[in-house]
């Protein structure tokens, strides 16, 4: 099994896969916990927005996922504050909405390609050594960023009005809790792709909270899930050559199942 580890773009494709595995856990407990887990593929379809942008315009399209997928974080909160919308009703309306613009701009600019079609699905073996540098960097300021007002974020998701009447700057920190998600889901969208990204940040974290523990373990539970499914399903991808951000799914979903049946006995 060790002879895997001897090509390059494996190792590059592991360790991009372990950080992102990271970031989606312990980012995608906050959201969960809002009863917000359908940001995550809001935020991955706007982020294909900025894809589309990226390969019509000739820009570098990751720089650009980040931007929209920013920008989209901060209307939804926006939104969701300022207008007293219901979050799944603002989630489901940009959600269509930036499939149908990505669609739309990709049609008028030819960009139909493998390009386009990796940030969809995913490519993690195709992921660069400067890819791996800038998810470590900006992945390690985003966790950092949560870990750090981690208390406040926990206790604006149990309770908001009352972490309000406490003198918690709720506000600053919905959009700041937004904004990190938003640049974690479009670091991620090159690995896993912008339609399997939700299930990565959303289906540990669902699994760890049916073992009923506290706000940590469950952190870390979620943490275990994620790298476990992606370090598994690099491998079955590698040695039976299938998509890996499938495959990645499709093993958090099957240890999902699994925490199911073990808690309910």
């Amino acid at each position: 099994m060790l002879e895997i580890f001897e090509y390059e773009f494996m190792q590059r494709a592991f360790l991009a896969g372990i950080i992102i595995a990271i970031l989606a856990s312990v980012s995608g407990t906050f959201i969960v916990l809002r009863r917000y887990s359908m940001i995550s593929e809001t935020l991955a379809h706007s982020a294909l927005v900025g894809v589309a942008v990226g390969l019509v315009a000739g820009l570098n399209p990751l720089w650009m996922a980040v931007v929209f997928a920013i920008l989209s974080a901060w209307l939804i909160e926006y939104l969701r504050s300022s207008f007293a919308l219901y979050s799944d009703a603002v989630l489901a309306i940009l959600l269509s909405g930036s499939l149908a613009v990505a669609v739309i701009i990709v049609s008028l600019g030819g960009a139909f390609n493998n390009s386009l079609f990796s940030y969809l699905f995913g490519s993690i073996l195709s992921v660069s050594s400067e890819d791996v540098v800038t998810i470590a960097i900006f992945g390690t300021i985003s966790l950092s960023t949560l870990l750090f007002f981690s208390k406040e974020l926990y206790f604006i998701a149990y309770d908001e009005e009352v972490a309000k009447t406490s003198g918690i700057k709720v506000k600053l920190l919905n959009f700041l809790l937004v904004s990190v998600v938003a640049v974690i889901i479009a670091l991620s969208i090159r690995v896993v792709g912008s339609l399997l990204i939700g299930a990565l940040m959303v289906i540990p974290t669902v699994s760890a909270l049916q073992f009923k523990v506290g706000f940590l373990k469950t952190v870390i539970i979620s943490l275990l899930i994620a790298i476990v499914s992606v370090t598994v399903g690099m491998i079955l991808s590698f040695y039976f050559s299938i998509p890996s951000g499938a495959t990645i799914v499709l093993c958090v979903i099957t240890i999902f199942i699994t925490s199911l049946i073990v808690n309910r006995r």
